[in-house]
């Protein structure tokens, strides 16, 4: 409650939070496109992601120790932040029609907006994926077909009902939104 924590909190979380821009980008666009866009992301999703890393629900070499430093409202502060970014144009260009109609239908088969709603924007602890890039939704689904991201069971079992070929329709889709 008194003045002389606080900036030695927000400092500490500023710290952080210029630590995250190493790899998903001091604009929000990662270098590598298989890490994921965290600008303008919703905030519940962020944490339980960052939560997931600590507790080792999610398995990710780099993320892991990173999360496992963090305190609960160190996950909450950065959450918040980058939640409140604009999220990046990456410059991905849409998908052509004849892949947009097979993204629809297989969106329409699996349901993907009854959770991340109309426009792929995502609320709460469900992520955006419109304008996500191409790779990071690839490699995603791949690693959810394949259990190496085990934190969301229901995801694992819709991308293996779902024909691979109508799952590189959606990433390409998706992309370009």
């Amino acid at each position: 409650m008194s003045a002389g924590p606080r900036p030695a909190i927000a400092q500490s979380i500023a710290g952080k939070i210029e630590a995250c821009a190493g790899c998903h980008g001091q604009d929000g666009k990662p270098v590598d496109k298989t890490i994921p866009v965290i600008w303008g992301q919703q905030t519940g999703y962020i944490y339980i992601q960052l939560r997931d890393f600590k507790r080792g629900d999610r398995k990710s070499e780099i993320m892991q120790p990173i999360a496992a430093s963090f305190e609960k409202e160190d996950m909450l502060a950065i959450a918040e932040y980058f939640s409140k970014k604009p999220w990046p144009d990456l410059g991905q260009p849409r998908a052509p029609k004849d892949i947009s109609q097979r993204a629809l239908s297989a969106e329409h088969s699996v349901g993907c907006t009854g959770c991340h709603l109309d426009r792929f924007q995502g609320d709460g602890t469900v992520p955006r994926l419109a304008g996500q890039s191409r790779e990071y939704l690839t490699k995603t689904i791949a690693d959810f077909r394949t259990r190496a991201r085990g934190n969301n069971p229901g995801m694992t079992d819709l991308m293996l009902a779902t024909p691979p070929d109508d799952l590189v329709a959606l990433s390409e889709y998706l992309a370009g939104l």
